[in-house]
This record gives C-alpha cells, sequence and structure tokens, in this order.
C-alpha cells in the first residue's frame, strides 16, 4: 500500500479521469444494460470540478481520483475510481479513510450513489454507510458523522 499521495485534480486531468471511469464502470454497467462508450466519458467531462477532486498516484503516476463535493447540508463522495490493478490492495480504503476522517472533523454528512450490484457497496458499507433508498440502477447511501454516531 506504499508508496501513494493525492494531490488536487487540474482541468488537464479530466480525459484520464473520464477514461479510468469507462474502464471501472464498464462491467457494471453493461450488466444493467446501460453502457454507452461515449455517454460514459461525457458524463464525467459535464461534471468534472477540479477544485474538489483529488488525483490518486501510486508511484508518482496517476492511479485514481475521488470527488468530495460540498452541497447543502453534506458533501458529495463521487468519482471515486482507482486503477483495476490497484483494487484490493488497500489503497481505496485508505483514501476512503482520510476523507471521512476529514468529513468526521468538520461533522459533515456524506451521501453517495454506487450502481446495483457493484462491489464498491461492500467497501462503503464497512465505512458506515447505510442504503437510504435505492432504483433498479442506482444504490444511495449516507453516513453520518462519527462524532453524531458516538454523541446519539
Amino acid at each position: 500500500m506504499g508508496g501513494w499521495g493525492i494531490r488536487l485534480a487540474s482541468a488537464a486531468d479530466v480525459e484520464a479521469v473520464a477514461e479510468l471511469r469507462a474502464v471501472v464502470l464498464r462491467a457494471d454497467l453493461e450488466r444493467l444494460g446501460r453502457y454507452d462508450e461515449q455517454r460514459v466519458r461525457q458524463r464525467l467531462r459535464d461534471g468534472f470540478a477540479p477544485a474538489h477532486t483529488w488525483v490518486i498516484e501510486v508511484g508518482g503516476r496517476f492511479a485514481g481520483c475521488v470527488a468530495l463535493r460540498p452541497a447543502e447540508h453534506c458533501h458529495w463522495l463521487e468519482h471515486f475510481y482507482l486503477a483495476p490493478r490497484l483494487q484490493g490492495s488497500g489503497i481505496g480504503t485508505a483514501v476512503l479513510r482520510e476523507l471521512l476522517d476529514r468529513c468526521d472533523r468538520e461533522g459533515t454528512r456524506i451521501r453517495l450513489n454506487v450502481l446495483q450490484g457493484s462491489r464498491a457497496r461492500r467497501l462503503y458499507e464497512r465505512h458506515g454507510f447505510t442504503c437510504e433508498t435505492e432504483d433498479p440502477v442506482d444504490v444511495f447511501m449516507v453516513r453520518e458523522p462519527a462524532q453524531a454516531v458516538r454523541g446519539s
């Protein structure tokens, strides 16, 4: 797990992130009958906000990304993609833990959505996210800040 870091994204990162999104989501989107080679990339381009996105680097090279977008009464965890060769290595868990710790310190609720049947759902559940609602394509999850849970 050593040798990784995160840096703030720039507009120049959009194509690398769009390509990684297409690779990472392809199997789940195909299973759900929703994969479109152009749309999967364009949706990322349309919503890419470098000011709220971090690039994950391993050995100084692009390996993934994650966004934490402020919204009313919460932050949205979005675009959390890690190169397939690194999935299961502990890097994604470490990055997630870092973001969760930050939100816990700020007392901020986190929301996200994950595709139905995605293995990522188990990662989120292990870190305190619960299903809020779901539809045939997405599962919408929420996690209260740790101090709010402890203070209850």
